[in-house]
């Protein structure tokens, strides 16, 4: 092997992809003026992990029609064009814009969160960490839907912020 080569396997990026039978994708935001919480998840997503020497870079994609909040109805209203609009906007977006170490097994995210057709900047903290042949990553951030179109309810019932939390399982793709 040459020297250019060993370097250039020293400095090729790694990808990882989201095992989706290992990750979930969550929320909660409160309602009725703070008195109770509605919890929910999002039933399908994709995501990626790629690190090598100009950075690393999360996705993360998500069916907005896979929202499960265990009442179909509000399920079908959270779909409509007051909140995320999945007719014509049938996925939410993250894309980090910003990624570094904040600590041991900590990185700090800066991102675009896009729902609905708006977008939003995002920043919260993850925790990484290699786990066998794979990553385990997990992530909590709050978010004011109403920056991202989202209505807050009759009389103002939905209450910002809303808290997404990620917990995803990575495996290493070969290129």
């Amino acid at each position: 092997m040459t020297t250019t080569e060993i370097q250039h396997r020293a400095t090729a990026p790694t990808h990882w992809s989201v095992d989706p039978d290992q990750t979930s994708v969550d929320f909660a935001v409160k309602t009725f003026w703070g008195l109770s919480t509605v919890h929910g998840r999002f039933d399908r997503f994709r995501g990626s992990y790629k690190s090598g020497p100009y950075g690393t870079k999360i996705e993360l994609t998500i069916d907005a029609d896979s929202v499960d909040t265990g009442n179909a109805t509000r399920d079908k209203h959270l779909r409509s064009t007051g909140f995320f609009h999945a007719d014509e906007h049938p996925q939410v977006r993250f894309t980090s814009t910003r990624v570094h170490r904040a600590g041991d097994r900590m990185l700090r995210v800066a991102g675009d969160l896009e729902a609905g057709g708006n977008v939003v900047p995002l920043e919260f903290d993850a925790t990484v960490r290699q786990v066998d042949d794979a990553l385990e990553l997990e992530a909590t951030a709050n978010v004011d839907q109403r920056e991202l179109g989202m209505s807050s309810g009759q009389l103002g019932m939905i209450r910002s912020p809303a808290t997404l939390h990620v917990k995803a399982r990575l495996t290493r793709r070969s290129r």
